[in-house]
């Protein structure tokens, strides 16, 4: 029989394990809610967080806005100076404690507080986005000085006047002669002058900027000569840099006495361009290159030395630079064995280098047309024929033919 003594040891034991785990459901609520008060801490900061961020947001937009303008001049060291605003007049300002005095000058663009006209901050120089993108990148072609046949001397005088100096500043100062400023490529159409400047942005670390001359021809009064501003501003930035003026003749034409007001405007144009080839400003390390097929209209004031002070002439190739530019187009076609390049090269005087190479091409698609795995030489005689318009007949007739 049970006894009174063992029911209450029994009690004693259910109560103790009903304490223990009443004790257990206790401990893991009260975990529960240390994590939910942790994730509910959590939220009401990031939530504080971004509160703060929409009242920086909200003072931000409640700012006034700012006016752009140009400093003319300096008035003292105190940061006082005179600006033009956007707007049209003329102010005497303040600078703004969180402008340091030192790096503010004239000419600079800044941002003027719209109730105090304070200088409130020093702005980027602006640039025409047409002007950014003339400068080339990414672009860059993918022609060496080895692409360029023919053109020895050329190539010789070019990388003397253009890339020396660059690379090799010392060179001239040991010496004690200021090195070319520019050269001028012209020649007859298709005979190398843009190619070999090509060769020179892909060989030359410097920053290369292609302009064409057609480019700067605007419509309105002053339009032109201020792209041309822009562009030198954008060469001083980028230095040492190559700015490559192709079409030269497109704005360097001789100035006349009876001219339209179009003509007028492209000869303001090329008087700015004058004014930075060789104005009082110093160009540092900004070397041009100008590219025409007519020197002979060009103004003379663009052909002086100080501002071209090299002009290289790019003559049709003879026998020897034409066997050399086919050696160089012919070196990536799948052809026969026998090519007999003299034959060639003895078909196509007078051709330029433009031509010997629409020659390869032609062959090239002649070889295509029969679905041929390689080009013969009879592809290339009728490429010769197709491009220089010679007749067929004369090619049968000759005796380079057999």
């Amino acid at each position: 029989m049970t006894t009174i003594k063992d029911k209450k040891k029994k009690e004693e034991i259910k109560d103790g394990e009903y304490l223990i785990t009443y004790t257990r459901h206790l401990e893991k609520r009260l975990r529960n809610l240390e994590t939910e008060k942790q994730l509910l801490d959590a939220e009401r900061l990031r939530l504080e967080q971004e509160l703060h961020s929409l009242r920086n947001e909200i003072d931000r937009l409640r700012e006034p806005p700012l006016v752009t303008a140009t400093i003319i001049d300096i008035l003292d060291e105190k940061g006082r100076a005179i600006v033009k605003s956007s707007t049209g007049p003329s102010f005497v300002v303040n600078t703004s404690r969180n402008v340091k005095n030192e790096k503010i000058s004239s000419g600079m663009r800044v941002a003027l507080n719209q109730r105090t006209f304070a200088i409130m901050e020093i702005l980027p120089t602006k640039l025409d986005p047409f002007v950014k993108g003339m400068e080339v990148i990414d672009s860059i072609p993918d022609i060496s000085y080895a692409d360029v046949g023919g053109l020895e001397e050329q190539l010789l005088e070019v990388r003397e006047t253009v890339e020396l100096p660059l690379k090799k500043p010392e060179l001239f100062k040991r010496i004690g002669i200021d090195p070319p400023k520019g050269v001028l490529l012209y020649g007859a159409p298709g005979t190398g002058k843009t190619l070999l400047a090509k060769a020179v942005a892909h060989e030359t670390e410097a920053t290369f900027i292609r302009i064409i001359g057609s480019e700067l021809v605007q419509k309105f009064i002053g339009e032109g000569a201020r792209l041309v501003r822009e562009i030198f501003n954008l060469a001083k930035q980028k230095a040492p840099t190559i700015l490559f003026i192709d079409e030269l003749d497109a704005i360097g034409s001789q100035r006349l006495k009876v001219a339209t007001s179009g003509d007028r405007e492209v000869q303001r144009t090329l008087m700015q361009l004058l004014s930075e080839l060789d104005g009082f400003e110093e160009r540092g390390d900004v070397k041009i290159i100008g590219a025409t097929n007519r020197v002979d209209i060009l103004d003379p004031a663009l052909m002086r030395p100080g501002r071209f002070d090299r002009m290289i002439e790019f003559p049709i190739p003879n026998e020897k630079a034409r066997e050399a530019i086919f050696k160089i187009h012919i070196r990536n076609l799948r052809v026969q064995e026998k090519i007999l390049i003299k034959k060639l090269v003895k078909l196509t005087e007078g051709a330029t280098g433009a031509d010997i190479k629409a020659i390869c091409t032609e062959a090239g698609m002649f070889a295509i047309r029969k679905d041929a795995d390689s080009i013969t030489q009879k592809d290339f005689f009728e490429a010769v024929d197709k491009v220089l318009k010679k007749t067929k007949n004369q090619f049968l007739n000759s005796k380079l033919y057999s």
